[in-house]
């Protein structure tokens, strides 16, 4: 006879029931963890408007907070949130190349001008030596595109900048490989527009870029020539200015109407003053003329002229320079990312000078390829 030890062993030894079919274990098993609330306590919607009203400068600081935190910050909805309700911040982004012939990008705080210009790491090594890209902002993000090499040819290469995040990615290539083309963002699209590429391309051509789709489409019209030297929005269109015309001595100068895809000759009274970066504050066309001195210009559509605002001091800017305006002020960015900002409305002058404040002027000399505004 067995002893009580081993027929206590063999008892234990046994295999519990099985739950296998129990629906009440089935369903736990589909039930997932909730996700954490942003602020316990709060609805989501009023979490979202507390944290939407936090200053832009604070967002790194949020990110750190939690996961849940990081992916609001850098979402869409946080984004649409604070455009919506009035919330959004403009930082400016600047394009420099260095002594060493790199690309490097800063950006300034207007709201922090004693902070002066940080740069912004990361910027792919592949596109470092590049000359002739573009450097155009939709949405929130700075999109660095196109571009060529003393040994490279004209590349399709496109990266993205999301500022929300601080991180730079590869994004959907252009349609054409190009380089020194003219490049504005309009109605949601990026476009890139003429300028040289590979020897079987159109050089009449331009691309369309669609962000919902991500991607680029190609476009081509007789009026658009590869030899283009500036690039500006105005009145809902797209300017391209071009070289001087060797036998008239005019200049050439289109536009772009998005209402039917087509392009024209512009204004000529209105292209033979844009001798500069141009910005448009409240309807009104101003172009930062460095021809002699710098001068800010103004275009007057009524009387179909242009006409001097102000000069600005040459000891506070070092030409070639390129301008950004936010809300009524304009950031004219010079060699070195030297830096004045003027009201064009409540700006004083002395002796016919514009009064301004400046930036806080970085120690290198780097030269400024291009400037734009970025809102979060």
């Amino acid at each position: 006879m067995e002893s009580k030890e081993n027929e206590s062993y063999r008892l234990n030894q046994e295999s519990p029931p099985s739950n296998e079919n129990d629906p009440k274990i089935e369903s736990d098993l589909l039930i997932q963890p909730e996700k954490p609330s942003l602020i316990p306590g709060l609805p989501e919607d009023i979490a979202l408007s507390c944290l939407a009203k936090v200053p832009r400068k604070y967002h790194p600081i949020l990110n750190c907070v939690s996961k849940g935190w990081r992916e609001l910050v850098c979402g869409e909805e946080w984004f649409s949130y604070r455009l919506k309700h009035n919330l959004k911040e403009t930082w400016i982004y600047a394009l420099c190349r260095d002594k060493s012939e790199h690309l490097c990008v800063y950006f300034l705080d207007p709201d922090q001008l004693k902070m002066g210009w940080r740069r912004i790491h990361g910027l792919p090594s592949r596109c470092l030596k590049r000359k002739g890209v573009g450097f155009e902002v939709l949405g929130k993000k700075v999109y660095l595109f196109g571009g060529c090499g003393w040994i490279e040819d004209a590349s399709d290469e496109v990266y993205c900048y999301d500022a929300s995040v601080n991180t730079w990615a590869r994004a959907s290539s252009l349609s054409t490989a190009r380089c020194f083309f003219a490049y504005e963002a309009l109605d949601g699209k990026i476009y890139a527009i003429g300028g040289l590429g590979s020897k079987s391309s159109n050089p009449h051509s331009w691309d369309i870029y669609d962000c919902p789709t991500d991607l680029w489409s190609s476009h081509v019209d007789p009026n658009v020539i590869p030899d283009i030297e500036d690039s500006m929005i105005f009145d809902g269109k797209i300017y391209i200015r071009c070289g001087i015309s060797s036998i008239s001595s005019h200049v050439y100068s289109i536009v772009y109407e998005p209402s039917n895809g087509t392009w024209q000759h512009a204004d000529a009274d209105m292209a033979c003053g844009w001798r500069g970066p141009a910005v448009v504050i409240d309807g009104n066309l101003y172009v930062l003329d460095q021809t002699s001195g710098i001068r800010l210009m103004r275009w007057r559509k009524d009387v179909r002229e242009w006409t001097a605002v102000r000069r600005l001091s040459t000891h506070l800017m070092r030409p070639p320079c390129r301008v950004v305006a936010i809300g009524k002020k304009i950031f004219v960015v010079g060699k070195g990312l030297r830096t004045v900002v003027f009201d064009v409305e409540n700006a004083g002058c002395v002796g016919g000078v514009l009064v301004t404040c400046s930036v806080v002027k970085l120690s290198c000399d780097d030269d400024v390829v291009s400037c734009k505004s970025l809102a979060i």
